[in-house]
This record gives structure tokens, C-alpha cells and sequence, in this order.
């Protein structure tokens, strides 16, 4: 079982990409659906984004 990545920090940029755990929108709305394969993928894609974007921690600090 993959644990979801979501840390609570639920905010969507203008990107519809969580500032928080750096899944899309449709990423986020099909996690439950997702076998563990397709979340482990989902899960790497999002800690690229996240680290594109400067952090989770970083997004949250500017707000």
C-alpha cells in the first residue's frame, strides 16, 4: 500500500498542482483508484513538481 502524500496543505496553484503534496488535480481526485504502481509514479512526478516549484514549505511561506 502507498501512503498518500498529502501533508494537509491543500492549495491548488494556477497550475491545478497542490502546493502542499505537488499532485494535480486529477492526480488528487483518483488516488483511490490508482494501483499501487501508478501511485508510486504519482508520487515521484510530485516530488519533481515540488522541487520545481521551490517546496512545499517555501510555497507556503510566501503566502
Amino acid at each position: 500500500m502507498v501512503e498518500s502524500p498529502c501533508n494537509k496543505i491543500c492549495t491548488l496553484n494556477a497550475a491545478h498542482i497542490c502546493i502542499g503534496c505537488g499532485r494535480s488535480r486529477a492526480e488528487i481526485g483518483g488516488w483511490s483508484q490508482m494501483s499501487d504502481g501508478d501511485k508510486k509514479r504519482v508520487v515521484a512526478r510530485a516530488k519533481e513538481r515540488l522541487a520545481a516549484m521551490g517546496g512545499a514549505r517555501k510555497a507556503t511561506e510566501s503566502r
